[in-house]
């Protein structure tokens, strides 16, 4: 059985990607803190501890555990929460070091990108997409040290990629939310046009976005991958319909006064502004969750301990 590393696989959507792995993998997760030696964790599941923008813990603990893959998820997760600084220089360095360390091992690259890549929620005003939907090529334009840092990640993944001649994915998720608990159907974003506007009302499931990873890992493993050594990807990982429910263009109208002139989506239709086809291209994924049905769910947060 392969070997897959983690990191930040204690987080809130690290544990539903962790989970999601430990059916197929031995699964090492890699955090700033240990659970505890008395922890009993679930069947597949290790964990150990390190400081990944600390450019020889990161070496030596992906050296430790020589991994088959590494999943990279661990960074500050949103601007706003800690100096700008801090954000860049510990998201980009903790990027820097494990996908460095992972080129050397040889092992397939999986990383955490996100829509703020394309810089749209943090600028002041939002701007409209060049075109619609927002494919994967579209100009990656952020002004907020996140969106920075993750646009930075994608091209160390690069060239990480090149270098070492393994393949790396990284995936752009939007907001993600959890079974049961679904803040984008909230009183007050449903009632307020403006609180989604900033990356247009899109969403992701933490299960889709785990099915995204692990998908991406199976297919890199292939005699055929769909991401080819030496080559880097990057997809969106976002659900097909919009959080509101109502024709995006409509939305767009009232929230912006327009739509862009290059337009591709459907009078009507309630989908998501950013194009999910890339995934399903290169690796057969297509999110399975609504908000519709899963806003309601009544499912399990994971452990990933024992009992």
């Amino acid at each position: 059985m392969e070997t897959v590393l983690v990191t930040g696989g204690r987080g809130a959507s690290g544990r539903w990607v962790v989970d999601r792995l430990a059916g197929d993998y031995e699964v090492v997760v890699v955090d700033y803190e240990h659970p505890s030696l008395d922890a009993d964790p679930a069947p597949r599941v290790s964990f150990r501890a390190a400081d990944l923008a600390d450019r020889g813990e990161a070496l030596d603990v992906v050296h430790a555990v020589d991994p088959d893959a590494v999943v990279h998820w661990a960074a500050i997760p949103v601007a706003g929460t800690h100096p700008d600084g801090r954000v860049f220089e510990t998201n980009v360095h903790a990027a820097k070091n494990v996908l460095d360390a992972a080129g050397r091992a040889g092992a397939r690259i999986v990383q955490a990108s996100s829509d703020g890549a394309y810089g749209f929620f943090f600028a002041e005003p939002t701007p409209l997409p060049d075109a619609l939907p927002i494919a994967e090529d579209h100009p990656l334009r952020p002004e907020d040290p996140y969106g920075l840092s993750k646009v930075t990640a994608e091209a160390i993944a690069g060239a990480v990629a090149r270098r070492e001649g393994v393949p790396a994915v990284s995936i752009r998720p939007s907001w993600i939310q959890y079974p049961g608990d679904y803040p984008c159907r909230s009183d007050g974003y449903v009632g307020d046009l403006d609180a989604g506007a900033g990356n247009f009302w899109s969403y992701v499931d933490a299960r889709d976005v785990a099915d995204l990873v692990a998908a991406a890992l199976a297919e890199t493993a292939g005699s055929d991958p769909a991401a080819a050594p030496g080559t880097h990807e990057a997809v969106n990982c976002v659900a097909a319909d919009n959080a509101l429910g109502r024709p995006l263009l409509d939305l767009l109208r009232q929230s912006y006064g327009a739509v862009p002139d290059d337009c591709a989506v459907a009078e009507g239709d309630d989908r998501t502004a950013y194009g999910i086809a890339k995934a399903e291209r290169l690796f057969g994924w297509k999110p399975s969750r609504s908000w519709r049905e899963a806003a309601g769910e009544d499912v399990p947060e994971p452990t990933l301990l024992e009992g």
